[in-house]
């Protein structure tokens, strides 16, 4: 029995859903999103009441009823409010700016990591060592915080390099001579 899938999502004021079939398109005031579903889940449309059911109670069909609901909880959430994942940078000498659509990394190379917002993401810098990425669409906010994380790791003896704000680096101790 699987208890996310059996919820119900509620659709606030403001946010359109339109069902054709398997293919879902929301629309909200940031923008709007599009997802082909999986063609075993059961998606109604009540009102401003969402459900999604499955055929039956095979383990594909029980792992994908609740992956089914939080996509679509996910895009309906987009929509309406942001997604948002922010990065700290740690460090002497490294540093991001924004440069029009760019984002400008310093992480101790030789040269400056340049990396283009693609789109339906944007980059905010309020101080040299914070990054925040914004977008409607949770999976591509989360792969480019993770792309821009792999730029340079945290390191675990000096805790140098970029993390997630939330993150804690844990810190190991350094050889110690006799």
């Amino acid at each position: 029995m699987s208890r996310i899938g059996n919820k119900p999502i509620t659709v606030p004021e403001g946010v359109e859903v339109k069902l054709d079939g398997q293919n879902i398109t929301v629309k909200g005031p940031k923008g709007s999103l599009e997802r082909e579903l999986h063609s075993n889940m059961t998606i109604t449309l009540d009102g401003s009441t969402i459900t999604v059911a499955r055929p039956n109670d095979q383990k594909e069909n029980r792992s994908l009823h609740g992956l089914t609901r939080t996509l679509i909880n996910n895009m309906i959430e987009g929509v309406s409010k942001e997604f948002s994942k922010e990065l700290e940078i740690n460090g002497v000498g490294y540093r991001a700016a924004k440069q029009g659509k760019t984002l400008v990394l310093t992480l101790g190379y030789s040269h400056p990591i340049k990396m283009d917002e693609p789109e339906g993401i944007t980059f905010e810098v309020p101080n040299p060592n914070q990054i925040i990425v914004k977008g409607i669409d949770k999976q591509m906010v989360g792969q480019m915080a993770a792309e821009i994380r792999m730029k340079r790791p945290p390191e675990v003896y000096r805790g140098k390099g970029v993390k997630y704000s939330t993150e804690h680096i844990r810190r190991k101790e350094g050889k110690t001579g006799k």
